[in-house]
């Protein structure tokens, strides 16, 4: 018998197993933090689809999410990246990541870790909505608003609501599972 999914991830195996194994799971660590900040910013205006089929890609390209190297990131870099087409070349959203990584540094440096930050807006809790159907997840809440708008005055580009938003519900700040998607059992 097939598991009960939320409906946004049933078009490929790839999508279920995000959806199963990482979607809206709690995320605490600093480097999958990053990972996510990155693949989100870079989904910006596209399908979630199409930066999980290039997420081996962008891992290699962009030095496993090393935000300490992507800091550091030179013309030479981003040159090469723009020249990857196993990721999205978008020159702005490429620049935007070493921009990213040097602010998630400064974050690291005045809060101890990201996860201490982006926490904080919550109490350390994630929020559990209990969406009947996708049709009642938001794109944006308050929070998002108040968290993109804390990110862009800390420096950090494509951090716009939406995107914010899509990141908590990711790294399970936010729990936007359907109420009948098996992974609230």
């Amino acid at each position: 018998m097939e598991k009960v999914r939320c409906g946004w991830c049933l078009s490929s195996d790839l999508y279920k197993k995000y959806h199963d194994e990482e979607w809206g799971t709690p995320v605490y660590d600093d480097e999958t933090l990053f990972e996510f900040l990155i693949l989100e910013t870079f989904q910006a205006g596209l399908s979630w689809i199409t930066i999980l089929n290039k997420r081996e890609n962008f891992r290699v390209a962009f030095d496993h999410f090393d935000y300490q190297k992507i800091a550091l990131y030179e013309d030479s870099k981003i040159e090469e990246l723009l020249q990857d087409a196993g990721i999205i070349r978008n020159k702005l959203k490429i620049y935007s990541a070493v921009t990213n990584a040097q602010a998630f540094i400064k974050i690291q440096e005045e809060l101890g870790s990201f996860s201490n930050y982006i926490w904080q807006f919550t109490n350390a809790k994630t929020v559990n909505n209990r969406p009947k159907t996708l049709k009642e997840v938001p794109a944006t809440t308050l929070l998002s608003d108040a968290i993109s708008k804390d990110l862009k005055k800390r420096g950090f580009k494509f951090v716009g609501s939406t995107v914010v938003y899509a990141y908590l519900q990711a790294t399970g700040i936010i729990n936007d599972h359907i109420l009948d998607c098996w992974t609230r059992s």
